[in-house]
Parts: C-alpha cells; structure tokens; sequence
C-alpha cells in the first residue's frame, strides 16, 4: 500500500541555520533517501521550495483565479513529500520514525486513496 509522507516544518529566515547544521541535514536525508531505496520502498521523494515561490490555483464557479503565495498563512509549511509503498501502516510508520525531517518538524503520514499506475487510476 502507498503512503504519503508529508513533511511540515517552521521555515527559518534566510541564515538563521549555521551552514554547518544544513550540511548535516542534506546528509541526514541523503542517507535517509538511500535506506528507502536499498529497501525498495521508494516510490517518489521531493523537496519542495519555500511558501514565498507557491502559485495556487482555484476554479470555482467556472472563474480561473491564479495566486501568487499560499493558499492559507500557517506556522508550519509543506516542506517535502516522500510517498512509499509498504505493507501496512504500522511500516509506514516506522519510515516515517527514522525520518530525520521528525526531528525538527512533523511528519504526517497519510495512506492513498487511489494510485494512477501504468495510465489508470488503482
């Protein structure tokens, strides 16, 4: 089964992390990144930019509406996603555990409805 792991974290202002810690970090997920392959559970895994690069779109009633920033102001942004497909949830969870992103922010973990595969919705 597929879940999502989705990642949510404050984000800091431009040098509020000591270079130090991001290099760290990067290595952290890297080898991360590495266990989720060597397991052969990795689906797709993105990091995602800052809030201040999102573009939203809505169509409502038929009207396009493009917006430049989030669609909602929050505390803590979507800052990555990581989808894996594992048995059940209990081994989704133990991913999302060793996820170094758990350390500073909150890994959401959320099962897929329905997965497009090979040109068609499962």
């Amino acid at each position: 089964m597929r879940y999502a792991l989705l990642l949510h974290n404050r984000e800091p202002a431009e040098g509020e992390i000591d270079p130090e810690a991001i290099a760290a970090m990067q290595e952290a997920f890297g080898a991360y990144g590495r266990a989720l392959e060597a397991a052969g559970v990795l689906v797709a895994a993105e990091v995602l930019q800052s809030q201040d690069v999102t573009t939203t779109v809505t169509l409502r009633d038929g009207s396009l509406q493009v917006q430049d920033g989030p669609f909602a102001e929050t505390k803590e942004a979507l800052a990555g996603v990581i989808v894996v497909d594992v048995p059940d949830l209990d081994a989704a969870l133990a991913w999302a555990e060793k996820c170094p992103g758990a350390t500073y922010g909150v890994v959401e973990v959320r099962p897929a409805a329905t997965s497009f595969v090979n040109g068609s919705w499962t």
